[in-house]
């Protein structure tokens, strides 16, 4: 047997144990997309890409004769974001025309809103990069000039006599 000097065995450190994170998982979670700035923008963009394969996956196009919109059942008219899931299918297969059929305000947003993302996660992404997309300010009389055309677009498609019939959907 060999002789341990005690003297050896307190002046060993002893050896780390992991530290177990306590707390709210909530907070941890919000904490950690702030230290990370690439998480919220891969998050979004992940979010994205799923409801994209799933209106891709389910072809809201089948006309199956069955309306399953609420606002439309209960009144009748076509709500303002009718067609909206068909005009964004519509996009992904690249069938613009048609895309504009179902929905116009939706495909006319539709590339601001992606400008306006690519310019608040790419400096997120890529933190290194010394250009900067120019940013799209949305004013208090812009968001109310596109409301106000959306709720325009909503009365006009739901008028029953050419030319708005081209609308309806």
């Amino acid at each position: 047997m060999c002789a341990v000097d005690e003297a050896t065995l307190e002046s060993r450190p002893e050896p780390e144990q992991p530290q177990r994170r306590r707390g709210n998982p909530v907070k941890r979670w919000v904490t950690d997309a702030v230290v990370r700035p690439w998480f919220a923008p891969l998050l979004i963009l992940t979010c994205f890409a799923g409801a994209a394969a799933g209106v891709v996956a389910t072809n809201p196009t089948d006309d199956t004769g069955t309306t399953t919109c609420l606002f439309k059942l209960a009144t009748g008219f076509d709500c303002p974001g009718c067609g909206g899931t068909r005009a964004f299918y519509y996009v992904l297969t690249l069938n613009l025309p048609e895309a504009a059929r179902h929905h116009m305000m939706a495909v006319f947003a539709a590339p601001f809103i992606a400008w306006m993302y690519l310019a608040w996660a790419v400096p997120r992404l890529f933190p290194r990069l010394t250009w900067r997309l120019p940013t799209f300010h949305l004013t208090p009389g812009l968001v109310t000039v596109f409301l106000s055309a959306w709720g325009a677009f909503f009365i006009l498609r739901n008028l029953p006599w050419p030319p708005f019939t081209f609308f309806y959907v």
